[in-house]
């Protein structure tokens, strides 16, 4: 097993992670149209879009046809895709403008290459109006929308791995919030003295480890859609002959054959259950 100062290390790299955002108000919201400026921001890959929305309403304010729009209003799209917004930022990326993503039909690139269309920068628009409530849950002015699906994630993923919600369910009303904010401010050490409370002690052995796996489909597709893979996971898998499910895991995410590893020195937000 590989010592914990080493694993520390890849969680600090997970969080440090960002990718560069070019965002451009929706011509139709703009004054200029298409002319004005775009905001650029090298973004967490583990935070959520909505985060931006204050700052962005302040940078675009001058160029809005409607003054009266509110931060929390604002929704962002990609190709002309809403994004959900209960997605981190790198996810969202990796299904849409990433490797083999699902806007590209599946065609094979390679993010180290450069070629007409680059998909760093990632290009977004951002909009202030006609939110898409057929597919995007409104968020309100305090957050709280953002803050009750992040924690009911958590507590979704604390029963799988802990075969009870008690851990989260008995947390302090502060540090329940800190939780949350912690993700929402890329802090994480406040993140890893707060998750610390959620994980058994070592004696006892995780249940299952709560993973999710996005699949992403092509838009020409019969239901263009992101498939979601979801199923508990015992903390030790041993791979079979013939069992090539098993061989993948072993060879992209196992470490000695024991995934709890992953759950405790990697552990990053998961995105809220139940909203695909």
């Amino acid at each position: 097993m590989e010592s914990k100062a080493t694993l520390g290390s890849i969680q600090k790299a997970v969080w440090a992670g960002k990718l560069p955002l070019h965002i451009t108000l929706a011509p139709s919201e703009s004054r200029t149209f298409d002319q004005t400026d775009p905001y650029l921001i090298s973004c967490p890959r583990i935070s959520y879009l909505p985060s931006l929305l204050p700052r962005l309403r302040a940078f675009f304010a001058s160029s809005l046809i409607d003054p009266s729009s509110r931060p929390h209003e604002g929704w962002f799209s990609f190709e002309g895709v809403p994004l959900k917004w209960h997605y981190p930022v790198g996810l969202l990326y990796d299904l849409y403008a990433g490797a083999d993503p699902a806007s590209k039909g599946g065609a094979e690139t390679d993010l180290l290459s450069t070629t007409d269309e680059d998909p760093l920068p990632w290009r977004l628009v951002v909009h202030f109006s006609d939110w898409p409530d057929e597919e995007l849950v409104r968020l309100d002015a305090e957050g709280i929308v953002m803050h009750d699906a992040f924690i009911n994630s958590v507590k979704e993923a604390d029963f799988l791995r802990n075969g009870t919600a008690k851990g989260i369910m008995t947390l302090s009303r502060e540090d329940s919030a800190g939780l949350w904010e912690s993700v929402r401010d890329v802090d994480l050490p406040n993140f890893q003295r707060i998750s610390n409370i959620l994980l058994p002690p070592q004696s006892q052995p995780f249940r299952n480890i709560p993973v999710r796996f996005f699949l992403p489909l092509p838009p020409d597709s019969d239901s263009p859609s992101l498939k979601v893979v979801q199923s508990p996971i015992p903390p030790t898998i041993q791979p079979t002959p013939g069992n090539s499910a098993s061989v993948m895991a072993s060879q992209s995410i196992l470490i000695e054959g024991h995934l709890s590893w992953r759950n405790q020195y990697c552990m990053v937000p998961l995105c809220p259950w139940g909203h695909h």
